[in-house]
């Protein structure tokens, strides 16, 4: 970062101006204007379902023990209310939602795994703006500040988060990073390079880093561009980028590149270097950290990367593994502390069954997942949650330095149309990493895949 600083301080003074043109700040869309879903009038978004009948459907992708942890935070709540719920696991739930719905078959509740497709649906009437059925001030007041801007849309939003994930972490082996003495708690991105410096002088590589993931290869470089332009420039240009209000190939989305391939290219500083990181499956990038002697110290990465863990490991997370949050830029024109993650936001599809509206209600609350945070592998979007719930350390280590972001942003990916998303943002990111094209081609090449308005209406339709 520091031979990147020049740079940063000019376009610093150039992007300014552009940033003020958002305030990142969500207000509670009753406090001016109405609409129903998809901006006419004051109609009520409905479906084929039974109103008032005492069952309520729910779509969702996650299956297996998360779907046994959903179904058990509910038990009580069924008991309680006398309300049955119905969950089906979909692992094509992106394709499966779009199909039902427009057959007519669309569920009470739809849980979304990516802000995209809920804000394609709400944008064409299927999905009820929150603030007709929650306590839109309240909820916000409770949520990690930021996170209901991924499902914003024309000034309303059409969803609550019911489970977060977050990916502005970095992991080291605690035995052997603490032996070595170094810093635990980086302030900037300047004292995390100075961590790695250290690292290196003591005959170690800093950083454990995978993309192997197959055809997905690329998603996790795209996640690295993420967490840059969000601590170089901050939430209202990352907003304008995701949204496409510039280009992708402006010159703040270079200058993310390029401070991430000086980490990533100098030499010494990754384990195998950028052909090794292609080679590596992410899901195998940490273990070298845990040989002895370790071969690499950080990773940064998503709160799920302990599922990858040695077995060893993984029964002793306390003692094994530490983390700290991946730090904010020393020279930005944003002065806070982000964080990049993701989650699973629930949307009403019934604005008319009182049934849906009480599940909702308890949901998207911070007295939901109890039991699923005590089996593990769960956390809550909410800084109130009862961190005493969860089953380890680790986890409420993690939910602390979320409550303590000044904001938390959606991926970026997720957000864009998946052309671009999902397609060439990963295979861009393969491209720069095998040095096959600059940043400069590879964000122009991203910029002219971003699909067209009539492109997206028919990607939506497919």
């Amino acid at each position: 970062m520091r031979g990147f600083r020049r740079r940063l301080v000019a376009l610093a003074c150039t992007a300014t101006a552009g940033a003020m043109i958002l305030t990142g700040c969500l207000n509670n869309p009753n406090q001016g204007g109405g609409g129903a879903p998809g901006g006419g009038g004051e109609g009520i978004a409905d479906n084929a379902e039974a109103d008032g009948d005492g069952v309520v459907t729910i779509l969702g992708a996650f299956g297996g023990q998360e779907q046994e942890g959903f179904l058990a935070s509910l038990e009580e709540f069924e008991a309680e209310s006398g309300i049955t719920i119905q969950y089906t696991a979909d692992q094509d739930f992106t394709n499966t939602i779009r199909l039902r719905t427009n057959s007519g078959q669309a569920p009470d509740i739809a849980i979304f795994p990516q802000p995209g497709g809920l804000l394609e649906l709400a944008e064409e009437g299927y999905i009820q703006p929150i603030d007709t059925y929650l306590d839109f001030d309240a909820l916000d007041r409770t949520l990690v500040p930021g996170f209901l801007e991924s499902a914003r849309m024309n000034g309303r939003v059409y969803g609550a988060p019911m489970r977060m994930a977050v990916k502005s972490i970095v992991w080291y082996p605690a035995e052997a990073y603490e032996a070595g003495g170094y810093n635990t708690e980086p302030a900037d991105l300047d004292e995390l390079d100075a961590v790695a410096e250290e690292i290196k002088a003591d005959g170690i590589t800093p950083w454990c880093m995978g993309w192997g993931s197959d055809q997905a290869t690329g998603w996790v470089g795209t996640d690295w561009i993420e967490e840059y332009m969000l601590r170089l420039w901050g939430p209202d240009v990352y907003d304008q980028w995701t949204s496409h209000e510039i280009p992708f190939d402006d010159e703040r989305v270079v200058a993310a590149f390029d401070a991430y391939g000086e980490l990533l290219q100098t030499e010494g500083n990754v384990l195998g270097g950028p052909s090794g990181v292609l080679s590596t499956p992410f899901s195998d990038a940490m273990l070298p950290a845990f040989d002895d002697p370790p071969k690499c110290m950080l990773e940064r990465q998503g709160n799920f990367v302990t599922g990858f863990l040695p077995d060893d490991v993984q029964a002793d997370l306390d003692n094994q593994v530490g983390l700290f949050v991946f730090p904010r830029a020393a020279d930005s024109e944003y002065d806070g502390q982000p964080i990049m993650g993701g989650g699973d936001i629930a949307a009403l599809m019934n604005g008319n069954d009182p049934d849906a509206i009480a599940v909702m209600e308890f949901i998207t609350s911070d007295q939901f997942g109890g039991e699923w945070a005590s089996a593990g592998g769960w956390l809550s979007p909410h800084t109130t949650f009862d961190a005493s719930q969860y089953a380890d350390e680790i986890t409420r280590q993690t939910a602390e330095i979320v409550a303590a972001a000044d904001v938390f942003r959606f991926d970026g990916s997720d957000l864009m149309p998946n052309a671009v998303g999902g397609g060439t943002f990963w295979t861009g990111m393969v491209e720069w990493l095998r040095g096959d094209k600059t940043a400069e081609e590879v964000t122009a090449e991203i910029e002219r895949t971003w699909p067209t308005d009539d492109e997206a209406e028919d990607e939506s339709e497919s």
